[in-house]
């Protein structure tokens, strides 16, 4: 059976690499204004889209006028879901009767699905009615990841340019990413959900008499529709409060494979966009072999982890033959859910199909550094842009070796852009630590404040995966942390809306600037940055600066917690 398990694990992986490359090629001809299948579907669509809006898609924008107009209709979206989760009581389509968010709810939310993090302070079946669901967060799960893809496209396109300040339009890439990428994959994957079981209804809840012979009350919903773009668009957020735990929104084995694949195929199909828009397979291939060098270093151990089981266990004499198996789904296995958390934390998506605050020590730990790199796959977008960061480093520590001045793409790397390079890279850690050290210093001065029920060890890595979950944009939690208080919802929800945002205006700032300079022709002495030379040094560029960082609080947290499992 454990053998079967892991087999079926490099079948997830392998299938999501195999359709990530036509789907990439697909990407780039759409970001290049190329014709496709999809043409005659959303040409007249797109078009009465701006003629109605009064957009002109043709005009030209420089770096600075596309984050303007990101920023501004984030904002937009913002105060539209503040409205929406404040009033929903009196709102059409709640038909269980849930009530208005709070102020301070409401607030971490809205950012949470803008941002495309979906990190939940509520329980989804209870928090939110079906126009909240639909019309706020679902919305908000689409444009939040076609806003990230629309970024990565304007970075393709400056490091395309020779010398020009002109890079696309931001609109352009933001509509055809929501509606000639997002959407089919969403319908393919709704589709296949539906047909598995997973409910699309505007029906309220229904009343079942167990085999014990209770009557319970179970939540429905228009589901299907909402769990294909949480996986799709990397978001995350569960229709129902234990996501992809709960039956209707992951029915079996079968649908579990399909939104393990629905969650990786963008990610990994970004990065061949890149090579097949830049004409250079060479270096998406390396961007891709080292992201898949950072994953199997943090996949590998956490399945060993969870098939071996809990040594405290194994001294009591207990069969462990199926692995770890609290908090997790019978249907589905200690590797498949193992799989998924790594998954699930390298590209930011967040859902979960196993409890992780169940984890043992060891995937507490790598869950944690794969959110805390930020840079291996990542979500939609974002993650090109967050490794970017990391191309930037690498070439500028490579030039300082070999005495020469780092180029780039044909573009020499000055200070100005190693300064927002490491601004960005390094902001990342702030946040996390600067929260999780405000936390515990509350929590230590009010012991008990109610947070934790897990004090020690494990209490401290509750707190510090909240930030770190919240820093990377992920939104998966040690669900054994009392979040939904003001101060959580405040604190988060500022780092949500600083993490987003500062690791998407760096790099397209950087990319912008260089695009406007002076295109040097490569030569015998140009540092080649598409071989696997330089792919290592980037890779140990990521490795230094992660632990340097936060192998400190590691300590404090799962790896003090993995050596007390042995004191027994």
């Amino acid at each position: 059976m454990l053998y079967t398990e892991l087999l079926g694990v490099l079948l997830f992986f392998l299938a999501s690499f195999v359709l990530a490359i036509p789907l990439g090629k697909y990407i780039a001809r759409v970001y290049a204004g190329e014709k496709t299948l999809l043409d005659p579907i959303f040409n007249p669509i797109e078009r009465t889209f701006f003629r109605l809006s009064g957009i002109d898609a043709s005009r030209q924008m420089n770096w600075k006028q596309h984050l303007l107009a990101l920023l501004t209709i984030n904002m937009i979206w913002f105060l539209l879901a503040m409205f929406i989760l404040m009033n929903q009581s009196w709102l059409p389509l709640n038909p269980d009767g849930n009530p208005n968010m709070s102020a301070d709810l409401a607030f971490n939310t809205s950012i949470s699905f803008i941002v495309n993090c979906n990190l939940q302070h509520y329980s989804g079946e209870s928090g939110v009615s079906y126009f909240s669901q639909i019309f706020a967060l679902m919305f908000l799960q689409f444009v939040s990841a076609a806003t990230g893809m629309a970024a990565a496209a304007v970075l393709f396109n400056a490091m395309k340019e020779r010398i020009s300040d002109k890079l696309g339009n931001f609109y352009d890439y933001f509509v055809k990413s929501a509606t000639r990428i997002l959407l089919p994959l969403c319908v393919i994957v709704s589709v296949i959900l539906l047909f598995r079981g997973t409910p699309m209804t505007w029906e309220g809840k229904d009343s079942i008499i167990t085999m014990e012979g209770d009557t319970v009350q179970v939540s429905r919903g228009p589901a299907a529709a909402f769990v294909a773009i949480k996986h799709v668009g990397t978001n995350g957020g569960g229709f129902f409060g234990v996501n992809s735990a709960h039956p209707f929104e992951n029915p079996d084995y079968f649908t579990n494979i399909v939104e393990m694949i629905a969650q990786t195929i963008i990610p990994f199909a970004m990065i061949f966009a890149l090579g097949f828009y830049l004409k250079r397979k060479r270096l998406s291939w390396m961007i891709f072999s080292v992201m898949t060098l950072g994953f199997a270093l943090l996949v590998i151990p956490t399945i060993i982890s969870e098939v071996q089981g809990n040594p405290a266990i194994d001294a009591m004499h207990v069969d462990q033959s199926l692995g770890a198996m609290e908090g997790k789904e019978i249907r589905f296995g200690a590797a498949a859910s193992a799989y998924w958390s790594i998954i699930t934390t390298v590209i930011s998506t967040g859902s979960v199909n196993a409890m992780h605050d169940s984890t043992m020590p060891v995937s507490g730990l790598t869950q944690l550094l794969s959110m805390m790199v930020n840079a291996i796959y990542g979500g939609c977008g974002v993650g090109v842009l967050n490794f970017y960061i990391f191309i930037i480093l690498g070439v500028f520590i490579s030039g300082l070796m070999v005495g020469r001045t780092p180029e780039f793409m044909g573009k020499k790397i000055e200070a100005r852009e190693v300064k927002i390079a490491m601004i960005v890279a390094l902001f990342h850690t702030f946040l996390i630590l600067g929260g999780t050290a405000l936390a515990a210093f509350i929590f230590t001065l009010h012991p008990d404040i109610g947070w934790l029920n897990n004090p020690g060890f494990h209490g401290f890595s509750e707190m510090l995966y909240e930030y770190t979950s919240s820093s990377a944009n992920n939104g998966s939690g040690f669900e054994g942390l009392g979040d939904n208080t003001p101060w959580w919802n405040i604190s988060t929800g500022i780092i949500l809306l600083l993490s987003r945002f500062i690791p998407i205006i760096g790099p397209i700032a950087i990319a912008g600037i260089l695009a406007n300079k002076k295109y040097i022709p490569e030569s015998a002495g140009t540092l080649k940055t598409d071989t696997g030379t330089f792919g290592l040094m980037v890779f140990a560029v990521m490795v230094i600066i992660t632990a340097l960082s936060f192998f400190p609080a590691l300590t404090l947290g799962p790896i003090a917690e993995y050596f007390s499992l042995y004191s027994f």
